[in-house]
């Protein structure tokens, strides 16, 4: 094994042993299920605290749970400033620090969450609380994607960056996973009106405990790469000013597959619910299904990746949604067969990008400005059609036109199609350190 491949090996401070690969890929994906459990529970939960938090446009149903999305927007819109900061703390103070700093972010906004007063309660004081946890969370979760990209592809070993990419989304689903368990389970327990007054914050506030929980696992991690002397130190834009090709390589890469991934994973049980009419409780139960199922392919993808190339899989991802978003949105109903089948068959052609995007994101940017080169345009494309994808398919709905929205969906694929057929196979090639 070279030092060209596992640069760990030869950073461990102090002539140590460098630990191993198991150690740091449990260390990253821990952490992350952590942070992003706090993150998608809000999403899940939505529907239930819309009412508390604001207040309803005259003979509008529709106007708390848009506003509550809208924060969850607001939350993404955080994230480029959450990567571009995290990110340089992380080629500046190495990655470590920075996955320390983003989950006690995370934890800090999810208690603050968990304690938002109502909108009865304090008037507009309330989405100001709301508005003001979610820009915390954001703030982390864009220094999590750069920081733990960098860290999990720079602990793999020759021939097996796609498989550790991988933990990216599985770790990530993890916590999607977690967040929507949590909710359903609670649904359960609990009636619709008991989960409205406070039986979702019981989700956040168990997450705020979780955060300490990964903060504890992630003191085991070792750093990946040497921090550099404060004259060696890049400059906050040294990224975008030295590497411009390659940061708008990274929105092109992204656009597609953060619409789809946030329109299967996060938005489509509430797609359903208010365009088919689908239960409540039936949508999270589903979601719960889907998900595991997505897990279970990350690895999969991230191993065909290595043997056979990323683009392969980046084509087949973005073409089979460029085709098949329109018919498959148009087949879900109130039915529970219908919504399971619509979402797993999602998730196999998403896992043709989510499976290597952190690999092919970090193939693409030299070493010394990878995290922020990656966590400033990932995080920007993400906050503007990934974060958006729960308000502006409910703006549809509003507007009269629910159909726009799979349309919408598979023309932005196609863009990132296009994108793909320009970038070089970078699968067999030595990454940067």
């Amino acid at each position: 094994m070279s030092n060209a491949e596992y640069i760990a090996e030869d950073r461990a401070p102090g002539g140590a042993r460098p630990p191993s690969r198991l150690r740091q890929l449990a260390a990253a994906s821990i952490g992350n299920a952590v942070e992003w459990y706090d993150w998608y529970a809000y999403s899940f939960l939505a529907v239930y605290f819309a009412d508390q938090v604001f207040p309803h446009g005259a003979g509008n149903s529709l106007v708390p749970l848009l506003s509550t999305f809208a924060v969850f927007a607001v939350g993404f819109f955080m994230r480029p400033v959450g990567g571009l900061l995290m990110g340089a703390l992380a080629d500046r103070r190495g990655r470590r620090t920075a996955l320390t700093l983003t989950i006690l972010l995370m934890g800090g906004g999810s208690l603050l969450v968990a304690l938002t007063p109502t909108y009865a309660a304090t008037g507009v004081l309330a989405p100001v609380i709301l508005v003001l946890a979610r820009l915390v969370q954001g703030l982390s979760v864009g220094g999590e994607f750069a920081a733990s990209t960098t860290f999990l592809v720079e602990s793999a070993g020759p021939g097996r960056r796609g498989l550790f990419a991988s933990f990216q989304y599985v770790s990530t689903t993890a916590g999607q996973l977690l967040a929507s368990g949590t909710a359903a389970l609670l649904a359960t327990l609990l009636t619709e009106r008991q989960m409205g007054q406070w039986g979702w914050r019981v989700a956040f506030l168990f997450g705020a405990l979780l955060s300490l929980l990964g903060l504890w696992i992630r003191r085991g991690a070792q750093e990946t790469i040497a921090e550099q002397r404060a004259a060696e130190r890049p400059g906050l834009f040294e990224a975008l000013r030295r590497h411009p090709r390659q940061s708008l390589l990274i929105c092109g890469i992204t656009a597609g597959g953060t619409l789809a991934y946030y329109t299967w994973t996060t938005y489509l049980p509430t797609y359903a619910q208010v365009n088919a009419g689908f239960d409540k409780g039936d949508s999270l139960t589903v979601g719960t299904l889907s998900l595991a199922f997505f897990a279970l392919l990350q690895p999969l993808g991230g191993l065909l990746s290595d043997r056979i190339g990323r683009k392969p899989l980046l084509f087949g991802f973005s073409l089979g949604f460029a085709v098949l978003a329109v018919p498959l949105l148009h087949l879900v109903t109130d039915a529970f067969l219908s919504l399971l089948l619509v979402q797993c068959a999602g998730m196999v052609l998403l896992t043709g990008y989510t499976a290597i995007a952190a690999a092919v994101n970090a193939e693409v940017f030299p070493a010394r400005v990878r995290a922020a080169g990656i966590g400033f345009p990932y995080s920007l494309t993400v906050a503007l059609f990934g974060g958006t994808a729960p308000y502006v398919g409910t703006w549809f709905r509003q507007a009269g036109h629910p159909d726009f929205f799979p349309w919408y969906v598979a023309a932005l694929c196609l863009v990132s199609f296009l994108v793909y057929l320009t970038l070089p196979e970078t699968a067999r090639q030595t990454l940067d350190t």
